[in-house]
């Protein structure tokens, strides 16, 4: 299938420092000041439609709720029909579409994101999602980049991959094609390069797609679309409608043409979207291909012989980087007592030194939650360790709604290794730490194994290689990636393939030629030169 073609070996993409004096950081300041400055409407994208509608709804940026950065249009349940109606006109186009062209459009919106839409999109997660200039980069710049050229490449070798063996007479081939119908696309609002790689991937492989990201990341989402346009994508490959969960839901998950669910989002959300699959499956042309990364209760594991620095810059980083709001954040903690005073010393000095505010200063490493909903709720965990006799705060604690959604980094310590905050996704900038006895680092383990239904990221810090290795064998289900001294955070496309599975998801790895394979139906094809041209066997001799 790869023919004469060659694809570029992908490289990760650089991540720019933003550095005081560097043009990068003068360009997305000038970027950030411009869009602050006016404000957009976004169209839901239907085929070759813009569509406005008249129930629009208000966007801001989290750290500046009383500003307005535009609206975007609601959309009902005939906008989604159209959208999915538009897709299904757009498939077998598409799907025929040789592989090399399809490739050129993803490899050039990946040009675009590193150039001339860099600031852009950046600057639109920063303001949209609350996100500073690095998290921005890591995230909206540099990760979908990695994620669109890395992709290309494994679709080829998926391509590449035909039986090995020809029998005299015979040639065997493998196809792969999209799946028979449309894919359902809901991305998250805190990762602009999830949205992109869960839209992009399927499609990559000549599927049709109908997108609803989450509120909180229309803004960015909407800048996504630009770029697939300008890359050439065509209209109707991928569409992209602004309405509510269950209005999508109730369209799509009982229409006939449904053939996958790729998903980011709560475990509560995907298990009902599960269910409501499953309910309607004889409705369905074919059974659908579903694939998420919900939640998560990632873990620190530090063992005596780790060093307390190494230990509290995980923390720092690992717990508090974009507030707490990626899947991978480290939420809790084991650490030994006789590591603890060092730890707690160094940990606090850097809670000490954040800056918080708005991500227009580039000067805060801490920025708002996303909404609300998320403060009240990360507010009534941190009220309830107040009051609670089994925990005791340590550090912040304190938040103001008042001009954005303000959250201090919170450090909890737990003297029950089953306390709630040790147990219960939190989603925000809390990390609960729980200290054990030294000598029971292997109980512990089983503690952490069997203390939350999550199984996504986890650490285990230690210089001891006789303790990594326990702590590798007996957390190898409590976590689909998995660091060793280092924080869980900061997967890497091409290089840690991301997912989990227990309750955080189908663990079918985000930036891997895996994920890619489940948007595809093989055909095998035996084409015999010479068919036989008698039933009789030489058996049947006399």
């Amino acid at each position: 299938m790869n023919g004469f073609f060659k694809v570029p070996i992908p490289k990760n993409e650089p991540v720019k420092n933003y550095a005081v004096g560097s043009p990068e950081r003068e360009e997305l300041q000038k970027t950030l000041a411009a869009m602050r400055a006016r404000t957009v409407d976004v169209p839901n994208y239907i085929g070759d439609q813009l569509v406005f509608t008249d129930n629009k709804k208000t966007l801001h940026p989290p750290h500046d709720h009383q500003h307005t950065l535009g609206t975007y249009n609601l959309a009902d349940k005939s906008h989604v029909l159209q959208a999915i109606e538009a897709a299904m006109k757009a498939r077998k186009e598409w799907a025929s579409l040789p592989w090399e062209q399809r490739a050129a459009v993803f490899l050039k919106a990946a040009d675009l994101i590193a150039g001339p839409y860099r600031a852009k999109l950046n600057a639109a997660t920063m303001l949209g999602q609350s996100k500073n200039a690095y998290q921005a980069e890591i995230d909206s710049a540099c990760e979908l980049i990695d994620f669109l050229r890395f992709n290309v490449k494994y679709m080829t070798e998926i391509y590449e991959e035909q039986p090995p063996e020809n029998s005299p007479g015979v040639w065997n081939r493998l196809e792969y094609r999209p799946l028979e119908g449309f894919v359902f696309a809901i991305t998250p609002f805190n990762f602009t390069a999830i949205a992109g790689n869960l839209t992009t991937a399927p499609a990559m492989m000549g599927n049709v797609v109908v997108w609803k990201a989450a509120e909180r990341q229309i803004y960015a989402a909407n800048v996504l679309m630009e770029i697939y346009r300008e890359a050439g994508l065509p209209d109707g490959v991928i569409n992209l409608v602004h309405a509510r969960g269950p209005v999508a839901g109730e369209v799509v998950f009982n229409h006939p043409d449904f053939s996958g669910l790729h998903f980011t989002g709560s475990t509560g959300v995907f298990r009902n979207l599960w269910q409501e699959i499953g309910k309607n499956i004889a409705k369905y042309r074919t059974y659908p291909r579903i694939v998420g990364e919900t939640g998560g209760k990632d873990f620190v594991m530090v063992h005596k012989s780790a060093n307390a620095d190494v230990v509290a810059t995980a923390l720092s980083r690992g717990a508090f980087e974009y507030q707490g709001q990626k899947c991978s954040a480290a939420s809790r903690a084991y650490i030994p007592k006789s590591l603890w005073p060092a730890v707690k010393e160094r940990l606090l000095a850097d809670l000490g030194s954040f800056n918080i505010g708005p991500t227009e200063d580039f000067g805060n490493f801490i920025n708002a939650v996303i909404d609300e909903k998320a403060f009240d709720k990360i507010a009534e965990y941190i009220d309830a360790a107040k009051n609670s006799s089994d925990a005791e705060i340590i550090a912040g604690g304190k938040y103001d709604k008042s001009t954005g959604y303000f959250i201090e980094p919170t450090v909890i310590v737990a003297s029950d290794p089953k306390y709630t905050t040790m147990c219960e996704e939190i989603f925000g900038p809390v990390l609960t730490i729980y200290i054990y006895e030294d000598n029971k680092f292997e109980e512990t383990l089983d503690i952490l194994d069997k203390t939350s239904e999550y199984a996504l990221t986890g650490s285990i810090i230690s210089t001891d290689r006789y303790a990594a290795n326990m702590a590798t064998r007996k957390l190898e289900n409590a976590a689909g990636n998995f660091y060793i001294n280092d924080k869980p955070t900061g997967a890497v496309v091409g290089q840690q393939p991301f997912g989990g599975a227990r309750g955080s998801g189908t663990n079918d790895k985000a930036g891997a030629k895996a994920n890619l394979m489940r948007w595809v139906s093989m055909r095998t094809i035996k084409e015999t030169f010479l068919p036989p041209k008698d039933y009789r066997y030489p058996f049947l001799g006399e």
